[in-house]
């Protein structure tokens, strides 16, 4: 079994945690109603998608 020779130290292992972390989803406006929604993806607010209705919303 692979055992550590010596301890890690706190700036070793965050400078190697630095690349872990969250990215923000690719947001755009709605050119329909002006909300903002994920790219590629039919608007909730108004359920279009490339200018045409998709969906029906209440």
């Amino acid at each position: 079994m692979a055992v550590p020779q010596h301890r890690i130290s706190k700036t070793r292992k965050r400078k190697r945690r630095t690349h872990f972390k969250l990215t923000t989803p690719g947001m755009v406006i709605c050119p329909q109603c002006g909300e903002y929604k994920l790219s590629h993806h039919v608007c909730k607010k108004c359920g279009t998608y490339d200018g045409r209705t998709v969906l029906t919303v209440k």
